[in-house]
């Protein structure tokens, strides 16, 4: 990819890693929202489990909205809608990445990135055994929160909404 321009559209990325179970909520909401029609502009990108090469794809979109896990204590499938100003700000997510979320996000914040980032972090128990199938409590949400994505990349005006539940 180029890196020397933006491109005029908004990054919807899916954090996680598939093969333990909820923890790859993030790809699995990727995976649904590549099958709907995405308003013009807007790009889906499987994260896997991270890496700085994700830094590119970031630094090209105007917006970025990232899907991850998260292990904060709330009931599996508690849905949170974040804006922070600082990486430290978001929630602790699981260690199964490649590289942290946050290191991604200080990375591109190092890099002058705009901080143009919404992230919606999903509750999730962090005892589970190994499978590629989400858990019945998170995947019940899985169509709600591809719809309240859907709509965080048409509404442009939302990119200055602060964050809410």
């Amino acid at each position: 990819m180029n890196t020397s321009h933006k491109t005029a559209g908004v990054l919807i990325l899916g954090i996680g890693n598939v093969l333990l179970g909820d923890e790859g909520i993030g790809v699995h909401i990727v995976e649904r929202l590549q099958e709907a029609t995405l308003p013009d502009g807007v790009e889906c990108l499987d994260g896997g489990t991270g890496s700085f090469l994700l830094l590119e794809p970031m630094q090209q979109a105007t917006r970025v909205i990232l899907v991850d896990a998260t292990v904060d204590g709330a009931p599996a499938g508690t849905v949170r809608r974040l804006r922070p100003r600082f990486s430290r700000e978001y929630p602790r997510t699981l260690t199964a990445h490649d590289i942290g979320l946050k290191d991604l996000l200080d990375a591109f914040y190092m890099l002058g990135q705009p901080a143009d980032v919404t992230l919606f972090a999903v509750s999730i128990d962090p005892l589970q055994d190994l499978s590629v199938e989400l858990s019945p409590e998170v995947n019940a949400i899985v169509p709600e929160v591809a719809q309240a994505i859907l709509a965080e990349a048409a509404c442009p005006e939302r990119a200055s909404a602060s964050a809410s539940s």
